[in-house]
């Protein structure tokens, strides 16, 4: 479905103490053998204690830089002004590395190639592409989206990618096939966070194929008119603008077709704060912060917060079935 006319979904994301890191405080802290002990240390060592930093080795230029900058999609706009580019640089949750939103560094140590994704699960024949194959085969376009993190900041950014019902028809699924779970990599050698037992890694996320097929749903492979940078989920991540930010797996590399809903990082992590569906909505608060408005990085403006993040006319539909699931957590 295009977008034929200026839509209210132009929120970035706003600024807020990442709370989620301390959700079921007594099963992390059992789960790190830390009973005994007060969780309210800082966040580097109560979650990194696990695994050594090591410095970034240098990396070779990426091969897909030639591809960039790609042609809009005038279909996808905003009705405001991008986020500054160093905001979305800078300002970044990816806990596989660290809990502080200062990962860039941290996260240049992640080799992007090669890069291969695995396809498998149900679909006529599994197979494996790299994803310099996979961009010839699914030529990027660039999409103006907003993005709404569950911590109640917002951003807009321009995403370089892939629209996911292209790859899923890449990918032939099965009819019976009713999820599509994807993984970010699993290397505690240069993602340290990975080595903590508060989480089980690696990271997982999933749709349903009528999310994933719907005209919104996209794999980033760049933004701003560049490849994607390492501490944004390069290679390839998932853009749902829809949900928040912790639905959109970084660096992905295995897509599983199945017919049971999988199990995600952050649902299992705290079941009683964070849910399969992550849909935004403004009515429905967090058990420990308001979702009503959000403050948006790169102006520090406070916007009200709109259901399904503004894309309520693209994705209302695909939940009309569900009757009393929790949709918005």
């Amino acid at each position: 479905m295009l977008i034929r006319r200026v839509p209210s979904w132009a929120i970035p994301e706003s600024e807020a103490t990442p709370e989620h890191v301390w959700l079921n405080r007594r099963s992390f802290m059992a789960a790190a053998g830390l009973a005994g002990a007060s969780l309210a240390a800082s966040p580097a060592s109560a979650f990194f204690g696990f695994g050594e930093k090591k410095p970034a080795a240098p990396q070779p230029p990426d091969p897909s830089a030639g591809l960039y900058p790609v042609k809009r999609n005038p279909a996808y706009t905003l009705d405001r002004p991008v986020t500054p580019e160093s905001y979305n640089l800078g300002y970044n949750n990816y806990y596989d590395f660290n809990t502080s939103k200062s990962v860039a560094e941290d996260a240049q140590a992640l080799p992007i190639r090669p890069w291969t994704i695995k396809v498998g699960g149900m679909v006529e024949k599994p197979f494996e592409i790299g994803i310099d194959d996979l961009l010839k085969k699914l030529p990027p376009e660039e999409r103006l989206y907003r993005h709404r993190c569950v911590e109640a900041w917002s951003m807009a950014l321009p995403w370089s990618g892939i629209p996911l019902k292209d790859f899923v028809a890449m990918a032939k699924p099965l009819g019976s096939a009713k999820y599509v779970v994807m993984k970010t990599f699993l290397n505690p050698d240069v993602a340290p966070g990975q080595a903590s037992p508060l989480f089980d890694w690696p990271y997982t996320e999933g749709l349903t194929m009528a999310e994933a097929t719907s005209d919104l749903a996209f794999l980033a492979t760049g933004a701003y008119g560049k490849p994607l940078a390492r501490q944004m989920g390069a290679p390839i991540r998932l853009a749902v603008p829809w949900k928040y930010g912790f639905k959109s797996v970084k660096a992905i590399v295995s897509v599983d077709f199945t017919d049971k809903r999988p199990k995600t990082l952050w649902a299992v992590a705290g079941p009683g704060e964070y849910g399969f569906w992550a849909n935004v909505n403004p009515e429905v608060a967090h058990p420990r912060w308001s979702q009503a408005s959000e403050r948006v990085l790169g102006s520090n403006e406070m916007r009200p917060t709109l259901l399904f993040n503004g894309y309520a006319e693209q994705v209302a539909g695909l939940y009309k079935w569900l009757g009393n699931e929790e949709l918005y957590r």
